[in-house]
């Protein structure tokens, strides 16, 4: 199967398969899994943070973090585009006790200053205090501009707040720009970072930040059921993906516009952006649905909505983007 739905749908490839299966473990609860540990030191330094923890997933990275930075009853202040308010199940308010608070994005996905500034609430026992920044990068495949992120975190800062990135998508910010992964991640107290979307890991994300936020993540960690015990299985896929697939994420953003470029000839669509690894088209509400199970019966996964993402990845190829382009002429040609 063609695969476009997410870039969380990649399979771990046979070498990835046998760094698991040669993976020196021990227990993490304990703290002597070295494979976790070398996994933590090589993103924290990469990152250019102070340690790392590995999690099993983004969104319980994510949380963990929110809690070490927010106690009950205090505030974030978030896009109302971001994961983590919109796709991560309310877990900020529901495990956390923290009131999120939600900000128009921009078009380029940034939360512009002045409402940042705004939503920033007196100390007053009225309000919720506000505690943290959040933002992503990329968020809908788009990168944050670099100098939006300087005056984004240092705005939080002149108010007394921290800041966090969900980086789960990070890398490709990072590949996109031509920079070095510590300078994404410099202007942030904490980020988190996914291994399992276009980095083709089966499993994993690490927080890094500062040994004390670190420490403080580790408890809640464990709190959120996020211990694992041999996890030294997982975190080698995770280290082989930071080594071997990291650069190659370009070719799936030069396969993201080629996929862009033939949407974009079709008469019945209407290409919406194009970003990294992500394609945004419209198509007529009335063919979706009979266009999603065309396209499955000639082998190829879509989620067919008014508005419908694509996205590139290592198990997507050129050829599979010139098939998916191809399928989807030739239905509105039968109509």
């Amino acid at each position: 199967m063609i695969d476009l739905r997410s870039d969380t749908v990649t399979r771990p490839t046979p070498p990835m398969l046998a760094a698991m299966s040669a993976a020196e473990v021990g227990d993490d609860v304990w703290g002597d899994d070295p494979t976790v540990l070398r996994l933590q030191a090589t993103l924290a330094e990469r990152a250019g943070k102070e340690a790392g923890l590995f999690f099993p997933s983004g969104t319980q990275s994510n949380l963990a973090a929110l809690m070490a930075h927010c106690g009950r009853g205090d505030e974030y202040l978030v896009g109302q585009q971001a994961h983590t308010y919109q796709y991560e199940g309310g877990g900020a308010a529901v495990l956390g006790s923290i009131q999120p608070q939600p900000l128009d994005n921009a078009a380029d996905g940034s939360i512009p200053l002045e409402r940042i500034a705004a939503a920033i609430k007196p100390i007053d026992d009225h309000f919720a205090r506000t505690r943290l920044l959040a933002l992503e990068n990329t968020i809908g495949g788009k990168v944050l501009p670099a100098g939006y992120v300087t005056e984004a975190t240092q705005l939080a800062r002149r108010h007394g707040l921290s800041t966090h990135l969900d980086g789960a998508r990070v890398c490709n910010a990072a590949v996109a720009s031509c920079k070095p992964l510590a300078a994404l991640c410099e202007p942030f107290d904490s980020v988190s970072i996914c291994f399992s979307k276009g980095l083709g890991a089966p499993v994993g994300s690490v927080l890094v930040g500062s040994r004390a936020l670190i420490d403080l993540a580790h408890r809640w960690r464990k709190v959120l059921g996020g211990g694992m015990r041999q996890s030294g299985v997982l975190a080698a896929a995770c280290l082989y993906a930071l080594e071997h697939n990291v650069e190659r994420l370009a070719d799936d953003h030069a396969n993201a516009a080629h996929l862009a470029a033939g949407l974009e000839a079709i008469e019945q669509v209407t290409l919406q952006s194009v970003a990294t690894n992500m394609v945004f088209a419209q198509f007529p509400q009335a063919h979706c649905a009979p266009l999603e199970a065309w396209l499955k019966a000639r082998g190829i996964l879509t989620q067919m909505l008014y508005a419908s993402r694509f996205v590139t990845h290592r198990d997507v190829s050129r050829d599979d983007i010139d098939t998916f382009i191809a399928a989807v002429k030739g239905y509105f040609a039968a109509r």
